[in-house]
């Protein structure tokens, strides 16, 4: 249980230190914001306090998709029209967080009172960026056992498309959910990737299944699976026998923000539902367990910070918990007995799932 209330706590600790109130998140220069955190006596002298460090759109999103998972649905389109009713309701609380424009989008064509197409949404051009991936680490939680994969593909794809109908935003969702049930299964970190790309046939099957927006997915699903395959080859690690990624002699701040920038397709590292997972999982590959090195690669980087935060701290935290972060950097974080409570019940009921 310790973990799973790690990974609700470091993924929003994550958003939060990213986003620093706006400030770190418009930065386009990792160099400039470890000058900044040195400015404010290093990591270590941090204290996320709720109104210097607030947490963003994207830790409120990944709570209402929490608060959905523990309720007592009997049906997946119950839980589908609560994620609804739970997305609608936290629009209001996003205002003053920045939130992601195709988050605020996508939930004003949700449909809370139609009761069989609550959750259609149209397809949407613009919808391929990284909101889905942040709010969806809690759905890899529930449905984390490998014989519960089906649900998983389903689940992640229906709550992404919600707010970003378009390949590259909901195999975000699907990414980040698929992530945190390997890291609770126990599979090699250096193995997901991998298993990334033989996951993402299944969902296009189901995607065709749904019969909802075929013409224009084909379209664009390509894209995805295909920067997938170049990190996995840029890393030489998309062969079943490698068990070590390989990054370059020189990946100082300044290296890594034109590496981010290049995964992008916007020159602007995290921005969109493929790289933010991609940058978190790097992160979490070369940081090797040193919650310090974690933070200097996924939350202080050029561009959207707070997004690769919140997804790598969410899947550091399932990883190992939270023995090597120290507390006082997150005892006053925002919303924290709330998520320490959703950690506690997606353990429980994830446990007791037949």
């Amino acid at each position: 249980m310790e973990k799973f209330t790690a990974a609700m706590l470091l993924a929003a600790f994550g958003d939060s230190l990213g986003y620093r109130n706006f400030n770190w998140e418009i930065s386009a220069s990792g160099v400039k914001i470890h000058e900044e955190l040195k400015e404010l006596g290093g990591l270590e002298k941090l204290i996320l306090s709720v109104d210097k460090w607030p947490v963003s759109h994207n830790t409120l999103m990944h709570m209402a998709t929490a608060e959905s998972l523990v309720t007592d649905y009997w049906c997946m389109e119950d839980l589908y029209r609560d994620m609804v009713k739970q997305y609608v309701d936290v629009v209001d609380k996003l205002k003053g967080r920045q939130p992601d424009p195709a988050t605020i989008e996508g939930c004003s064509h949700l449909k809370p009172d139609n009761y069989l197409l609550a959750w259609h949404t149209p397809f949407n051009e613009k919808g391929s960026g990284f909101g889905a991936a942040t709010k969806a680490m809690c759905i890899g939680m529930r449905y984390w056992k490998p014989e519960r994969l089906e649900t998983l593909i389903e689940v992640s794809i229906e709550c992404g498309r919600m707010t970003h109908n378009h390949p590259t935003g909901f195999l975000g969702s699907l990414c980040t959910a698929l992530f945190a049930s390997y890291a609770i299964q126990g599979k090699p970190l250096v193995q997901w990737g991998r298993d990334l790309l033989k996951v993402i046939p299944i969902a296009e099957e189901y995607c065709k299944k749904t019969i909802r927006h075929m013409a224009e997915y084909q379209e664009h699903w390509f894209y995805f699976e295909a920067k997938w395959q170049f990190y996995l080859e840029e890393r030489e690690i998309e062969e079943d026998n490698v068990t070590k990624p390989t990054f370059p002699d020189k990946y100082d701040a300044d290296e890594r923000d034109k590496t981010y920038k290049k995964w992008s397709s916007e020159g602007r590292g995290g921005r969109r539902g493929h790289d933010a997972p991609m940058i978190a999982y790097d992160a979490l590959l070369g940081a090797g367990g040193d919650w310090k090195e974690l933070c200097s690669r996924a939350m202080f980087h050029g561009g959207e910070s707070g997004a690769t935060g919140s997804i790598a701290g969410g899947l550091f935290g399932l990883l190992y918990g939270t023995n090597n972060v120290p507390k006082n950097l997150y005892q006053e974080l925002e919303l924290k007995e709330r998520l320490e409570y959703l950690g506690e019940k997606l353990y429980q009921l994830s446990s007791k799932e037949k």
